[in-house]
């Protein structure tokens, strides 16, 4: 069991399966933060994504109108973002700090106006 959860888990990071919640949390050892978006002509939703430090996190992401991309250079993603079909991106937020994000994919007029950041607030240490 545990095997096949691995493989599910590696095949999902080569990106030829979509990764389960289950899958996810099994294979990281913790649960995640899903956070579902868009991207649309000239914005993401949200723009601003919090999270903790050492949290497993899962971004769907929808482009409405057409294909878009989603870069965010601090954890080395950089995603094509078809129209209509949901995209998982999954990371840890191990570094502490502000991250921009923006469209990868030439969209049109506005594409240098898709900008987000990521703030991934530091571990409270006791």
């Amino acid at each position: 069991m545990i095997q096949a959860i691995r493989l599910l888990f590696l095949c999902a990071l080569a990106g030829s399966l979509p990764l389960s919640g289950t899958a996810a949390e099994a294979a990281a050892g913790s649960p995640v933060h899903e956070i579902r978006g868009t991207a649309e002509r000239d914005k993401f939703t949200p723009n601003v994504i919090t999270v903790h430090q050492g949290e497993r996190v899962r971004l769907i992401i929808t482009a409405l109108d057409r294909e878009h991309g989603f870069k965010l250079s601090a954890y080395h993603i950089n995603k094509t973002l078809k129209k209509g079909d949901p995209v998982a991106i999954e990371f840890t937020a191990s570094k502490a700090g502000t991250f921009p994000f923006h469209c990868s994919h030439f969209c049109g007029l506005g594409h240098f106006k898709m900008r987000g950041k990521l703030i991934v607030e530091p571990k409270i240490r006791h």
